[in-house]
């Protein structure tokens, strides 16, 4: 055998290391995926069920469960088209071209990053509650935004705001401009071109960031508890009224509703997957 390959295959067996030692991390791992996973999900299934089938039902149809699964699918579904619609601007807009301001744009989109969602939902109600610096004229003018749907929407906009922009700005600036200066030498307009050239050389970075942003925006929970007061059947979304169950001792109908959230979980982790997959080169 040649020097140079058994050179080679001491050097493999060096970084892997003993057998134990790679046996010993597997099974670390694989504890630790237990306790923090497997184990979380099996208990709140188990909850859920604990009173039976029909408890589960009645719980997930309880006025209060629908009307708090209505305002999330409504929050959801005005924060995820507006951060889409933003995230492709934006994205759009640095990765073409060099302005003033470009760098405070990006700091601005990573913002909601680095504040606590509970910081967002109290500037929330600095600026909208009823001693806020607009609250004067929102009572004068009969607006609520505090303690009422706006507000929730409001809070669930800033805590997804990144997530499109983020997903699609490294994507962009990977494929780089030269057809798109293609498409307009040869007369297509700048709209054809974003809708025939851009959007679809991005399109699974668009959708891997639209699935986090859904599923951000129907779980969020800082930012809402602050600014929604609270108000059952008004003002609560799915993990408000998991809390508000919970707190009330009702183990089953709060883990009822935690089960629809986990489920949600489990499917945008399956769907971002299939996303990863299909984005991977051939």
């Amino acid at each position: 055998m040649h020097p140079s390959t058994l050179v080679l295959r001491r050097s493999a067996r060096s970084l892997s290391g003993p057998a134990f030692v790679r046996w010993g991390l597997i099974g670390a791992a694989v504890l630790l995926l237990g306790v923090f996973l497997i184990v979380p999900l099996v208990a709140v299934f188990t909850f859920a069920f604990q009173k039976g089938w029909e408890a589960y039902v009645a719980a997930l149809t309880h006025p209060t469960a629908l009307a708090a699964m209505r305002l999330t699918l409504l929050a959801a579904a005005i924060a995820v088209p507006f951060n889409l619609v933003f995230g492709l601007a934006a994205s759009w807009l640095i990765a073409r071209f060099q302005f003033r301001g470009r760098s405070l744009l990006m700091t601005l989109i990573d913002l909601p990053f680095s504040v606590s969602p509970v910081i967002a939902g109290l500037i929330f109600v600095l600026l909208f509650g009823r001693q806020g610096w607009l609250g004067p004229w929102l009572l004068d003018h009969d607006v609520r935004v505090i303690f009422a749907v706006p507000g929730i929407v409001l809070a669930t906009v800033f805590v997804t705001f990144p997530f499109v922009a983020r997903e699609v700005l490294p994507v962009m600036e990977a494929q780089g401009s030269d057809e798109e200066e293609a498409a307009l030498t040869l007369g297509a307009s700048g709209w054809r071109t974003f809708l025939t050239v851009t959007l679809p050389k991005v399109k699974w970075g668009v959708l891997y960031g639209v699935i986090l942003c859904n599923a951000r925006a129907m779980g969020e929970f800082g930012a809402v508890s602050v600014v929604s007061g609270h108000v059952r059947g008004v003002t609560t979304t799915l993990p408000l009224h998991a809390e508000i169950l919970y707190n009330e001792y009702d183990l089953a109908g709060a883990f009822a509703v935690a089960s629809l959230l986990t489920l949600l979980a489990l499917v945008t982790l399956v769907v971002k997957k299939f996303v990863e997959w299909r984005s991977q080169p051939s």
